[in-house]
């Protein structure tokens, strides 16, 4: 069984991302980050869905990205709520600078240490917020520096993959298929403004993309909203 370290922020798409890496016969290594931010309780979501799909290895690891700032997420910017996604084209104020070279960079470094050539991050190119980290640009770019960046990759020990399999996949096609795997989304948590224990707000760019993939998926979305 091959090694893959898997970026699990508790939320629905890595999550699922897991679950695919699971059902490719790959052992996972979970990743997770308290880096500061706003939705910290999202670590309690990511443990759950570590647990719930049988994953022995979870490492979270702290990076306090508040000393930077910069983001909703990461200060005290307001969240936005309420935005008409169908018109928003700008990268909004939740966008953590560097956020998914950050924890890519951490995984790479994980990836070595365990022996292992393949990283797995839920990034999303159609249902996503708009941010510059989550293209498939992106991806490839930080998979050909992966493999310049590392002694396994200098000394022809590994050629270490990115995989991105929600890339090109819309919200609804991404709640099928981790529901036919046997997810259970009532353990993640989306919400960029949540309030304890696992209230999402129902109004922030997350939760409105979350529910308007459960509506076009035709299943039942378990998620406790204050705002319906």
């Amino acid at each position: 069984m091959k090694n893959a370290i898997v970026l699990v922020s508790g939320g629905l798409d890595s999550t699922t991302v897991a679950a695919i890496a699971k059902s490719e016969g790959f052992e996972v290594y979970a990743l997770s980050f308290d880096y500061g931010q706003r939705h910290k309780i999202e670590l309690d979501a990511a443990r759950r869905v570590v647990a719930a799909q049988g994953i022995k290895h979870h490492a979270v690891t702290a990076i306090d990205l508040r000393q930077f700032g910069g983001s909703a997420l990461t200060s005290d910017i307001a969240v936005p709520k309420d935005r008409d996604l169908a018109q928003a084209h700008d990268i909004p104020v939740t966008y953590v600078p560097a956020r998914n070279t950050i924890f890519l960079s951490f995984a790479l470094a994980y990836a070595e240490v365990v022996g292992s050539q393949d990283i797995f991050i839920g990034v999303n190119a159609l249902d996503y917020s708009g941010y510059p980290d989550c293209r498939p640009e992106f991806t490839a770019a930080f998979e050909t520096l992966a493999n310049l960046a590392t002694r396994a990759g200098i000394e022809g020990k590994q050629r270490l993959k990115i995989h991105a399999p929600l890339m090109e996949m819309d919200k609804a096609a991404i709640i099928r298929r981790g529901t036919a795997l046997g997810v259970d989304y009532a353990e993640t948590l989306s919400c960029y403004d949540p309030a304890p224990p696992n209230i999402a707000c129902g109004t922030c760019d997350s939760c409105q993309l979350r529910a308007k993939g459960f509506a076009e998926a035709g299943i039942k979305d378990p998620t406790v909203y204050r705002k319906a």
